[in-house]
């Protein structure tokens, strides 16, 4: 599998926003983990499925570049001031040409190749919708935190709403339910990314939220939500660093 082109890859190109200036968590693109720098690690992952050619970092620092460049990995430098990753991922994908754009967040170091495939086939599957990854999760610490965007979709898979709070809200103890996270994987056309970059401003759902995908929702644009693996750990925070860490030290 290992780079190998196939023709349901054919103008499939992958996208890692990266900006150093992160609120939460600044200069994580570059934290070490296990000694070699995020977005590194991320890269290598999206190459267990794409060729490096079809593999892009969008960054606005020159820091990220001189990483990303020493080690092979080809950079767009986007603005400073993009509102979101997504906007970063549109700025850089006018510079390319490209039928499918997969957008892999740069703080998701354990993110795995089947992953990405089944984001891709589901875009090609459902093109008129933006895709988004997820998978379930039971630890309560997760569902009750602010930093796991929480969904709800309907019995299509199609996205209602994202939350960082625990919803799908449970009225009765007596009933049970399956909480789901958002996995940073996404997929869009050109069209898509475009529509979202020109609304030029954080939308009615997604600024209170600050979940960038509900601006999608906002604009008309259905997401279709697709289950993936739960192998994936995103790095919002420093102390999620060593968690990471003691999962690839697992094999992870």
């Amino acid at each position: 599998m290992i780079n190998q082109r196939s023709s349901e890859l054919d103008g499939v190109v992958a996208i890692i926003p990266a900006r150093f200036r992160s609120s939460r968590f600044p200069g994580k693109p570059l934290v070490p983990i296990l000694g070699v720098p995020m977005i590194i690690r991320v890269f290598r992952r999206v190459a267990e499925v794409l060729p490096a050619s079809n593999i892009v970092v969008a960054t606005d620092d020159e820091r990220i570049r001189g990483v990303c460049t020493d080690a092979g990995v080809s950079v767009i430098m986007t603005p400073e001031d993009c509102l979101t990753g997504t906007d970063r991922v549109w700025q850089a994908a006018r510079c390319l040409d490209a039928v499918t754009i997969i957008n892999v967040q740069g703080d998701e170091p354990l993110v795995k190749g089947d992953d990405i495939l089944a984001v891709v086939r589901e875009k090609q599957t459902y093109p008129d919708h933006v895709i988004n990854g997820m998978c379930s999760i039971h630890d309560r610490k997760d569902i009750e935190s602010p930093n796991v965007p929480k969904v709800v979709v309907n019995e299509c898979n199609e996205l209602v709403y994202m939350s960082r709070e625990p919803i799908p809200h449970v009225k009765s103890s007596v009933r049970e339910t399956t909480y789901r996270r958002q996995v940073c994987i996404y997929g869009f056309t050109r069209g898509q990314l475009q529509a979202f970059a020109e609304h030029g401003r954080k939308s009615t759902l997604e600024e209170p939220e600050d979940i960038e995908i509900l601006r999608f929702l906002d604009l008309g644009i259905l997401v279709r939500m697709v289950e993936v693996s739960k192998a994936s750990v995103a790095v919002d925070i420093p102390e999620d660093v060593q968690r990471v860490e003691q999962l690839l030290e697992r094999g992870l």
